[in-house]
């Protein structure tokens, strides 16, 4: 057996923000995916995953007696994959916020979910905001709380515009121009993060109504002009913003940013040749980059691996 494959996801702008109902615009990276399989696969990776499968299918059998109204799962046909070595093959690094749970658990969701609201149906704003619910609930059992919105991009595959925490649709984005200067790229901090320990940390800086107010007057404003630029193809006022919203980053999420990065961060906003952002939560893992000219940011970020992502 081998299932369909999920694909990773790269949240271009709103992580934090959609927290606080910012604007947010996620897209499916093809790079990375992963696919439910039944093989003799005796790995040390495939008995991790076919044992963390375990833990996940107990904890889905309590949310089908706890909400079935929500959702309900064939937990006994579950269960008796896990018991034949399930696993879930995935080239999607973890801790590194391109969404690795997230493909898992739409991965999960397609194969075991009964009455499931399948991606070929008219999908209807009710209908992604009930799918974003249940991969919330299903991937609160790796992160402690999340918004849903990893599985359900891995899900359909498909850009997701957030207008706000209860207003998403799927969307399209410009055309990539394969000829153009312009990127979005991903560069490898060299260190995984975790998404539980960062989301707690930015929990208790929203104590303060300083940072509150930090995190509406600017990071939110920036975001949804970002967002707003990206879809509609304004470059030019879209770097604007970036350049803003990568210093607003480097002020008040420093401890999001892994120290050796700093320098660099400061260097593309005082240099104008790349903006730094975060890539999902944050702590290690990727950083998101954006350069007018991919040619010099790479020169000026020589000593780095840069996978491009986008193409302006």
């Amino acid at each position: 057996m081998k299932g369909p494959l999920f694909y990773s996801k790269i949240l271009l702008f709103g992580e934090y923000g959609i927290i606080k109902d910012s604007k947010g615009l996620s897209i499916p990276y093809n790079f990375f995916k992963g696919a439910l399989k039944m093989d003799d696969n005796t790995s040390e990776k495939a008995q991790q995953s076919n044992m963390a499968l375990s833990g996940f299918s107990e904890y889905l059998d309590k949310l089908t007696k706890e909400q079935p109204e929500l959702v309900s799962f064939n937990v006994k046909e579950l269960k008796e994959d896990i018991a034949k070595g399930m696993y879930f093959d995935s080239s999607i690094p973890q801790g590194y916020g391109v969404g690795s749970s997230g493909a898992l658990v739409a991965a999960i969701y397609d194969k075991y979910a009964n009455d499931k609201i399948t991606v070929l149906e008219n999908l209807t704003r009710k209908k992604l905001l009930k799918l974003k619910t249940i991969f919330g609930n299903m991937e609160s059992f790796f992160h402690g709380k999340s918004s849903g919105l990893d599985p359900l991009n891995s899900y359909l595959s498909l850009p997701i515009l957030i207008n706000s925490k209860d207003n998403i649709e799927s969307t399209s984005i410009p055309t990539q121009n394969a000829k153009g200067k312009g990127a979005v790229f991903l560069l490898d901090s060299g260190s995984t993060g975790e998404t539980a320990p960062m989301v707690q940390l930015f929990m208790e800086q929203m104590k303060s109504e300083g940072f509150r107010n930090m995190l509406k007057n600017q990071f939110i404003k920036h975001t949804d002009a970002c967002v707003e630029d990206f879809v509609n193809g304004n470059v030019k006022s879209l770097f604007g913003n970036l350049k803003q919203l990568s210093n607003v980053v480097l002020n008040n999420f420093k401890p999001m940013i892994p120290a050796k990065f700093h320098e660099l961060w400061k260097q593309g906003i005082d240099s104008n040749e790349y903006y730094l952002k975060l890539c999902g939560s944050g702590g290690g893992g990727y950083i998101l980059g954006f350069t007018e000219d991919l040619a010099k940011a790479k020169k000026a970020l020589k000593d780095y691996k840069l996978e491009v992502v986008y193409n302006f």
